[in-house]
């Protein structure tokens, strides 16, 4: 800490504690967590965390003292944790009963994965007494199998089937962390968050619909010290993309010619055409996506207030990045005067839409990967993208379903989203409200307090 009281974090090597971290970044005391209705029990607790128990909990890392420190990836992990109010003492909640749970399983895609997941992670499991798992996109763990003897152990701490692992829900754990990072990742030991899971070591990597490129869930193997090893991480990504691979033997084969169009909770979207995947720029996204949206075509000078803030870019400017993107796209798929795509494109924000205007809200928000392009400042795209969030948070709201209303709640858009934490605490029942509730009145009370660093910018935040 700097004499001005400025603590300086751009390294991130040099963070130990999660509780630390996050008040070193926000600014926050105590003193105003409490008046924000949130427990300095956590925190206490959490201050002895740093170094000596990484030392003695993480193998491998009591060589030098620089290498007990946090990794960057697991000290914004726990950053993101504390915003989202984990309790470091608490347990994952079990949100499925047995009939939801059958039934969640039987709609899954990943349903038609299990038999080689299971083929190429069963015998290693059970063999080597750890767990296998699968969950959703929200977290919600929908098989967890392997040994009797760690089954029982890990249902001490609610690691079973229907139960919510997402990160803003359990904080830091590999299968949470990997659908908010959207990449593989290993937690050893005291890297996670909560006390009750610092004995147990978990690799996961998330799982793509090989066609669309959204997140399904992700795969995970859970046990003991023996899995702190990079080969961990690398099995279970293997896995992962086998998965894919098995998903797209059982999917229909592409139409030629069809265009599918992935831009929801992506910064880059995708276009598949048939069946190649191409991953575009930032600006070769919003102008799919308004191309997209707008499919009797876009006269040049419109495009051009759609896609820039700036008034002063000329027409030069966006003619250029429409050239490169036909270079790309090919002279079939990009036309002209006006600005068109040619052929039928399934668009996954549209999926949303007619899902939501055919009153289906569980399929649309089943469809939701997150917010349209969520860094673009395009106009055209901020229109798109508010109305859409506003308009499924609305009938989720308005059906009242708690697993609806939870997933988007515990989701990374919207763990702010103090309206529809409102609704969840009317709709969860008594048994699961206290958790619920201690978020709302932390959030309201962040609220009458002002903005706040905890409080991240987002269409979705709103009083």
């Amino acid at each position: 800490m700097s004499a001005t009281g400025r603590n300086d974090l751009d390294e991130e090597a040099e963070l130990s504690d999660a509780w630390v971290a996050g008040e070193l970044r926000t600014g926050r005391t105590p003193r105003a967590d409490a008046e924000a209705g949130w427990s300095a029990r956590g925190r206490g607790e959490a201050l002895v965390r740093g170094e000596a128990s990484l030392r003695d909990q993480v193998p491998g890392r009591d060589e030098e003292p620089r290498a007990r420190r946090l990794r960057p990836l697991v000290a914004e992990s726990w950053r993101r944790s504390v915003r989202a109010r984990v309790s470091p003492d608490g347990a994952a909640r079990v949100e499925l009963d047995e009939d939801e749970l059958a039934a969640s399983r039987e709609a899954h895609p990943l349903a038609g994965a299990m038999p080689v997941i299971r083929e190429l992670m069963g015998a290693y499991a059970t063999d080597g007494e750890h767990l296998l798992a699968v969950c959703d996109a929200a977290g919600r763990m929908l098989w967890v199998e392997g040994h009797p003897g760690t089954l029982r152990e890990a249902g001490r701490m609610n690691f079973v089937a229907g139960a919510r692992w997402s990160e803003a829900a359990a904080g830091t754990n590999a299968p949470g962390t990997a659908l908010a990072v959207d990449r593989p990742v290993q937690v050893v030991a005291a890297e996670h968050f909560r006390r009750p899971v610092r004995a147990w070591t978990c690799a996961a990597a998330p799982v793509h619909d090989p066609r669309s490129g959204r997140v399904l869930g992700a795969v995970d193997i859970t046990g003991g010290k023996g899995l702190a090893h990079p080969h961990s991480l690398g099995f279970v990504q293997a896995v992962a993309r086998a998965a894919e691979s098995q998903l797209a033997l059982l999917g229909p084969a592409p139409e030629p010619g069809r265009l599918r169009l992935s831009a929801l909770g992506r910064d880059e979207a995708v276009l598949s055409v048939g069946g190649r995947g191409l991953r575009l720029s930032r600006r070769h996204s919003e102008i799919l996506v308004v191309l997209a949206h707008r499919p009797e075509g876009v006269g040049g000078d419109e495009l051009l207030t759609l896609l820039y803030e700036d008034e002063s870019v000329t027409p030069v400017t966006l003619r250029a990045e429409l050239s490169r993107l036909r270079a790309l796209l090919g002279p079939d798929v990009l036309g002209s005067r006006p600005y068109r795509l040619a052929g039928v494109v399934d668009a996954d924000f549209a999926t949303v839409d007619r899902r939501l205007a055919s009153g289906a809200v569980a399929a649309a928000a089943g469809e939701y990967a997150g917010p349209l392009l969520p860094a673009s400042a395009a106009p055209g795209v901020v229109r798109l993208r508010e109305r859409l969030a506003d308009r499924l948070r609305a009938a989720l709201v308005d059906r009242g379903d708690p697993g609806l209303l939870a997933d988007w709640a515990y989701s990374a858009w919207g763990e702010d989203d103090v309206v529809v934490w409102r609704a969840l605490c009317e709709a969860v029942p008594a048994s699961r409200l206290p958790p619920v509730r201690a978020r709302l009145d932390s959030l309201e009370a962040e609220l009458a307090a002002g903005a706040t660093g905890l409080q991240r910018p987002s269409p979705h935040t709103r009083a």
